[in-house]
């Protein structure tokens, strides 16, 4: 028979730690939002996004783009650092030693909680030296100024220095379908620089031709 006792001195199991019920903290008085650590959170209205979209466009012109996706690059690296943290130090152990599934299923819920929307990491071209995320419900997207090309470049550059540091390649990373231009989904491609160096000239075609000139070595 097992003791009470002993089942007491046992090792916890730790649950969801990015549970949205556990991990955000709000004090509505002082309209301060943050973390399980007390870590202070950031909330983006609406109207903030509008006008980062529409401010660097008038300041920068084409140049916007490359704006927002250096952004996200640096965004993408503390976001990067704080993950690794709160998950090693929650889970007891480093990313290295987490099985594949236990590491993606922390990013999509991180990802959700964040409001950042809904995250699936697509596999099938892996062997191909591609990945491929989706994301669903991107604010970004969504309050993105009308064009005819995707347009969430800050999540592209949070992607590409994500995984970049994740892999320990240094990754590129291209938008080929967004819910602005009413797509399903968000769809980026992670690959070599070198890789997806051809992609931006054919961003008028869909995803699976993108993916198919890719595959074939086209450019």
């Amino acid at each position: 028979m097992i003791a009470v006792a002993d089942l007491l001195k046992a090792q916890r199991l730790p649950g969801n730690y990015f549970t949205p019920d556990a991990y955000i903290k709000g004090d509505f008085e002082s309209g301060l939002l943050e973390n399980r650590r007390g870590d202070r959170l950031l909330a983006l209205p609406e109207t903030l996004i509008q006008a980062i979209y529409a401010g660097l466009e008038q300041e920068a012109g084409q140049a916007a783009s490359a704006v927002l996706f250096n952004c996200g690059r640096w965004w993408g690296k503390n976001f990067y650092a704080r993950f690794v943290e709160e998950v090693s130090d929650y889970y007891g152990k480093t990313l290295a030693e987490m099985e594949v599934v236990e590491l993606l299923q922390c990013l999509k819920q991180c990802w959700k909680t964040h409001g950042w929307g809904t995250f699936d990491l697509d596999l099938s071209y892996y062997q191909q030296g591609f990945l491929v995320v989706k994301i669903w419900n991107s604010a970004f997207a969504q309050q993105a100024p009308q064009g005819n090309r995707p347009a969430c470049f800050l999540e592209a550059g949070i992607l590409s220095v994500f995984f970049s540091q994740l892999t320990g390649r240094q990754l590129n990373c291209v938008q080929t379908s967004c819910e602005s231009l009413e797509a399903d989904c968000n769809r980026f491609i992670l690959g070599l620089p070198e890789r997806l160096e051809h992609t931006k000239a054919w961003l008028e075609e869909d995803h699976e031709t993108v993916m198919e000139r890719l595959c074939m070595g086209r450019g």
